[in-house]
Formats: structure tokens, C-alpha cells, sequence
């Protein structure tokens, strides 16, 4: 029970990794506040954290839009009393496309719903998370970090290096607070991300890889979102209580045979 009288926030908690923490971190004694963009979901994941005996909060937010999040953290608070665990893994693809046809507008709305949703989500999180210390931890992606070869993936990919580099501009900055911030990049991972994938014009522009052996060196197949959700509870612990601006690759070796 490392997480006993504790309140964690996980944003994307109605599917995939997002859902897996937030049952994880009840599991471990934490209060969960769930957020997520579709009400349906969400009430789902509080449903099976009750089941399993534990204690969570449906919020329904878009994390791009700095008033909704402003209040779901601000009624987490309201009803727990404190702030200690942000999971900030909420995101979506978008649009892979050749840059001469990804338009402005799906930039924009791709770095949004990724890069600028992490900073709301971090930003409002931080007053709260300061009064006794606490740990955030945000879910970035092998593409832009390590892999570089899907080609389209353009604003998907700049979002989730940004990622990178938010975590350790505020793992310094927040340091003195006794505030981790760590960061971690996923590779495939068996959950429903790739519905939120459109997929254009891209058999121009990528260069044919071939993997005769798989592309997935350790184990031959992807990964699952309890693997991820693991990962984010020993860094959200204190079991890692000296680790801060630091990136992990959960990956199986996939990236390093990409890259």
C-alpha cells in the first residue's frame, strides 16, 4: 500500500495506460481522481475501482482547455484535502501526414490535446502538489525521443519531445518544493491509442523498413498497459524518491531497433 492516504490525479484514466494506473494507484491505497474527455469511460474506471474496494472521483475535462482543468483539480482538493500523485498521460495521435498537407489547424489541435494539456494539467496541479511534496509523472512516447521513422507523425512527435523537455525544465525548478517530476516513452503498447490515428497521404513520403525477426525484440509482441502502469507507480512512489527529470523508455528494446 505505497500510496495509503494519498490523492493521485490521472488524466486519460477512461482506456489504455491511463486506466491501468488509476486502478494501480487504488489498488495501492491512493485516492483517485479520473479524468478524462468522455463521461461514459470514466464512470467505467471509478465503477471497477469501487469494485476492487478503493476510492475514486469521475472528472470529465478536456486537459486543452485551462478552465476545466483549473476545476476538476480544484474539486479533487475540495474533496480529499490534498494533492499528492499527478499522472499526466491524457493525449491522442491526431493527424500523420506529409508535412505539405498537415494544415495549421491540426497542428495545432495535435499539440493541444498533447504538449499544452500537459502544461495545464502540471501548471494547476503544482500549487497543491507543493504543500507537502509529490511526484508527477508524464507519459511522452518513443516518437520523437528515440524513433524517428514514422514518417507523418510530425506534430504527434514534437509534442511528445516537448514532453521531454517540460518535465525537465520543472523537475529543476520544482526540486526545492521536494516536487519529482519524471517522464516516461512508451513504445506499442496493446491499448485503443491508434482509433484517435488519422492516417494521410503517407504512401509517398515513407521510406519501406522491413523487420524480418519483429520488431519487438524482447518478448515479440507489444507491451500492455498494466507493463506501463507498473512503471508509473514505482516512479510515483518513494521507492523512487531520488529520481527526477529523468526519461524511461518502456519499450522492449523497440525503439532501439527503430531509432
Amino acid at each position: 500500500m505505497r500510496f495509503a492516504g494519498k490523492a493521485a490525479l490521472v488524466t486519460g484514466a477512461g482506456s489504455g495506460i491511463g486506466r491501468a494506473a488509476a486502478l494501480g494507484l487504488a489498488r495501492e491505497g491512493a485516492k483517485v481522481a479520473a479524468l478524462g474527455r468522455s463521461e461514459g469511460p470514466i464512470r467505467e474506471a471509478v465503477a471497477e475501482i469501487a469494485q476492487a474496494g478503493g476510492e475514486a472521483l469521475p472528472l470529465v475535462a478536456d486537459i486543452g482547455d485551462d478552465a476545466a482543468v483549473t476545476a476538476a483539480i480544484e474539486e479533487a482538493v475540495a474533496r480529499w484535502g490534498r494533492l499528492d500523485v499527478v499522472v499526466a498521460n491524457a493525449g491522442f495521435n491526431g493527424v500523420w501526414a506529409p508535412l505539405e498537407e498537415l494544415t495549421p489547424e491540426e497542428w495545432e489541435r495535435t499539440l493541444r490535446g498533447n504538449l499544452t494539456g500537459t502544461f495545464l494539467t502540471v501548471k494547476r496541479a503544482v500549487p497543491h502538489l507543493k504543500r507537502r511534496g509529490g511526484a508527477v509523472v508524464i507519459t511522452s512516447s518513443v516518437n520523437g525521443t528515440r524513433n524517428f521513422s514514422n514518417t507523418g507523425a510530425t506534430a504527434y512527435s514534437v509534442a511528445k519531445a516537448g514532453q521531454v523537455a517540460f518535465a525537465k525544465m520543472v523537475a529543476l525548478e520544482l526540486a526545492p518544493e521536494k516536487v519529482r517530476v519524471n517522464v516516461i516513452c512508451p513504445g506499442a503498447i496493446a491499448t485503443q491509442i491508434n482509433q484517435t490515428t488519422e492516417l494521410r497521404g503517407l504512401e509517398g513520403v515513407r521510406i519501406p523498413v522491413d523487420f524480418p525477426e519483429g520488431a519487438h525484440p524482447l518478448r515479440g509482441a507489444p507491451g500492455t498497459a498494466e507493463q506501463v502502469a507498473k512503471l508509473i507507480l514505482f516512479l510515483a512512489s518513494d521507492d523512487a524518491d531520488h529520481i527526477t527529470g529523468t526519461e524511461t523508455w518502456i519499450d522492449g528494446g523497440e525503439s532501439l531497433l527503430r531509432g
